[in-house]
């Protein structure tokens, strides 16, 4: 039928070959990843919260900012990787709230499904009731300096090896 379809995502670039045959090539963007994969530590942003799981927008996968935002979510047995029975999403994220998460599969047709269960990953960014950037002061703690209110969260242990990418 005359079509041409490309196994990836990226620019079509078309060019002349020996004979006045046409050639055509796909670049793909080394910028910009078209999806996230399996293994990849993203950062999301807690778009809402129920009894179950955890809904977040995909927006980075490592240090590469995503094409468009993919839809994720962290499950209770997800949260962390002990005492798995006892974990309540409520405790855990907030709607708004920016977490570093691992890839463990591409769900279903969906969502992808997060892990924060190991002690770098879970809320890098959180603010507090009164809109103020909150501070973690534990694994399971994050508190507002303005008011002093603290918080539950699943905190990220986040140090120089596994910082926020920067924009």
């Amino acid at each position: 039928n005359g079509s041409i379809y490309a196994g990836i995502v990226g620019v079509r670039r078309e060019s002349e070959m020996e004979g006045g045959k046409r050639k055509v090539d796909v670049l793909r963007d080394a910028g910009a990843s078209a999806l996230p994969v399996k293994g990849d530590v993203v950062t999301a942003r807690v778009t809402k919260v129920n009894a179950r799981y955890a809904t977040l927008d995909i927006l980075f996968a490592g240090e590469r900012l995503l094409s468009a935002s993919f839809p994720g979510i962290i499950r209770t047995r997800d949260v962390r990787a002990f005492e798995i029975d006892s974990v309540q999403i409520y405790q855990s994220f907030r709607p708004g709230d920016i977490v570093r998460a691992s890839v463990i599969s591409l769900g279903d047709s969906k969502s992808y499904y997060l892990s924060t269960a190991k002690n770098e990953l879970g809320v890098v960014i959180a603010q507090s009731a009164g809109g103020h950037t909150m501070i973690p002061i534990s694994w399971n703690q994050m508190q507002c300096p303005v008011t002093r209110t603290k918080e539950p969260r699943k905190v990220a242990k986040v140090g120089a090896n596994n910082a926020l990418p920067a924009k």
